[in-house]
């Protein structure tokens, strides 16, 4: 790959890869740009562009054709320190919060692309809101192989964006199928009294009355720490599971005194309040441990039940139930009380344990899917950054850039100079 790189750029420009302004190599547009106020944008079938992507969609447009935005402010850094770029076509409005360019002569646009993403702008950036100014914008360096070498190069980066794109889409496929597979199984196994040829004899109880509830206890915010017994809080509760991150993480110096709030290994948590109460929910697992409780939060630890069971049959009937008991303020939330009186099915042990073990098999799949989704697309997007980097790298002398093999030769050049010159001296 980067030797046919190398050998197209010896053939075509023996001397080295020029050195060019980003506004020498695209037709900038940013004079034509125009904000529009969220309250005045009409609803339309345009899409409205902002510094990292789009953010709505409107009745008219500004533009129309192939394009890419590069973000001036706002949301215009990556966590590598590159610009963030997105690749627009078609009718498009652009406000002022992102650069927009196309094509000129001599440099293709989508090599223009993926070079952007290589550029490491971070001295470039400062200001509480970040921002990459028109002019520091205009004066980019781009290396500026001959047409053949970027039509190359982009052929290869697109293919690996292509093969990324391709095998996200049937991993999530394959994700959502089995969740769908999942969510009828268990609301099947879940529905007593309702088979065909009769009714499944099962027992009713409260939650209350066959769990032991609690809900944490009220940590002052302001002595959280950096390290020590992580906390278990709404926030760590998704839809679907817990998110341990250290953005969001808080610790406790020490569970002394505090061992009643200790999660253990299978306790189910759920947030009590906010947008998702009675949809995120989740249960602890080893890795987590130790975790202290917060207030807000609830934990149900089975104690005339199978815990898996209990799970189960929480994450199928207890969003609808919370739907209807929820308080209706901007934050809305429940209480012990309700979580406590939430009906439960509770048929003979040995059903409740075969039901469990058919679901927890189902999750697994879907667990393990959720984990190596994530793991294979960003395994493909360092690979694709890998060859990226690799084919737009080239070492640079003065305004001319040199691949490795020029740069050998033009070593090898300078040091038969130099042999010559001490011989002639001798």
């Amino acid at each position: 790959m980067k030797s046919r790189i190398n050998a197209l750029v010896l053939e075509l420009c023996p001397d080295g890869v020029e050195k060019k302004t980003l506004e020498e190599c695209c037709i900038i547009l940013d004079k034509k740009r125009k904000p529009v106020t969220k309250a005045a944008r009409e609803a339309g079938e345009y899409p409205y562009y902002g510094a990292n992507g789009i953010q709505d969609y409107v009745s008219d447009y500004l533009f129309d054709g192939t394009f890419v935005l590069v973000g001036e402010d706002g949301s215009v850094i990556t966590k590598a320190g590159t610009p963030v770029v997105t690749w627009a076509t078609g009718k498009i409005w652009v406000n002022n919060h992102a650069h927009i360019i196309s094509e000129k002569d001599g440099v293709l646009l989508r090599y223009l692309y993926h070079y952007l993403q290589t550029i490491d702008i971070s001295p470039l950036i400062h200001g509480n809101i970040p921002k990459l100014t028109g002019g520091d914008f205009r004066n980019l360096t781009i290396a500026v192989p001959p047409v053949p070498v970027q039509r190359e190069i982009v052929r290869i980066l697109d293919n690996f964006a292509e093969l990324t794109a391709e095998i996200t889409e049937k991993l999530t496929a394959e994700l959502t199928a089995r969740k769908k597979q999942y969510e009828y199984y268990r609301d099947a196994l879940l529905n007593f009294g309702v088979h065909r040829g009769g009714t499944l004899e099962t027992k009713w109880r409260t939650l209350g009355e066959i769990c032991d509830i609690l809900t944490g206890y009220p940590f002052d915010s302001a002595q959280f720490k950096k390290s020590g017994v992580r906390l278990m809080r709404g926030m760590n509760i998704k839809r679907g599971g817990l998110v341990f991150d250290e953005s969001i993480d808080r610790y406790w110096e020490s569970s002394k005194g505090l061992e009643k709030y200790l999660l253990d290994a299978g306790d189910i948590v759920i947030s009590m309040d906010g947008s998702l109460v009675g949809k995120s929910f989740g249960t602890v697992a080893e890795s987590d441990l130790p975790l202290l409780l917060v207030q807000r939060v609830a934990r149900i630890r089975a104690v005339q039940a199978n815990q898996r069971y209990v799970y189960h049959y929480i994450s199928c009937k207890f969003p609808h139930y919370v739907e209807l008991k929820k308080t209706k303020g901007a934050i809305p939330h429940i209480s012990q009380k309700d979580i406590s009186n939430f009906q439960i099915a509770i048929p003979e042990v040995d059903v409740q344990n075969k039901i469990a073990e058919v679901l927890d098999n189902f999750d697994a799949i879907c667990s393990d899917l959720n984990i190596g989704l994530p793991a294979e697309i960003e395994a493909r997007k360092k690979q694709y950054e890998y060859y990226r980097d690799m084919l737009l790298t080239f070492a640079a002398a003065d305004d001319i850039i040199l691949t490795d093999r020029q740069t050998d030769r033009q070593t090898d050049r300078q040091t038969d100079r130099q042999t010559d010159r001490q011989t002639d001296r001798a």
